[in-house]
């Protein structure tokens, strides 16, 4: 049930959108930037997220092969995960992605009200923010192991 109201609310909300778009009259600029992010999507985020994956998968040097990542490694000891690395990864090449725009913008602007922040420092700082998150959910995983390993021994 609560997956049909949000399918529903969704379709809804994809008609208002498409409605304000009708009415703007930029229905091909829309288009052609939703055909750029599939494009950059597919020809972009995916190709080098499998590849980190398969790339880590291979090397084993982040949880060995055991199931979970439990094994040797950087992530076996925090945690266990390839999933924590490949999802940082994932968000933080969304990240970029969604920064290219101003982080590639030409150099000075006619109007300082236009894009006045730091975007680059505040880029790496969201990707610092990721790396931490990440970090911090492995070692806190790794410490509940931790204690439900000593309880039942």
């Amino acid at each position: 049930m609560v997956r049909f109201g949000v399918g529903a609310l969704g379709a809804v909300s994809m008609g208002v959108g498409a409605w304000l778009v009708a009415g703007t009259g930029s229905v091909r600029d829309v288009a052609v930037w939703l055909g750029g992010a599939v494009v950059l999507h597919d020809a972009v985020l995916a190709p080098l997220v499998l590849g980190l994956g398969l790339l880590l998968g291979r090397t084993g040097g982040l949880g060995g092969g055991e199931a979970g990542g439990q094994g040797g490694g950087l992530a076996g000891g925090l945690g266990g995960g390839r999933g924590l690395v490949r999802g940082a990864l994932v968000v933080g090449g969304s990240l970029t992605l969604v920064a290219l725009p101003v982080l590639l913008r030409p150099g000075a602007r006619a109007n300082s009200s236009v894009l006045p922040l730091d975007y680059v420092s505040n880029w790496l700082l969201a990707l610092a923010a990721v790396a931490v998150l990440a970090v911090l959910l492995g070692v806190t995983r790794a410490a509940v192991r931790a204690v439900r390993q000593r309880r039942r021994s």
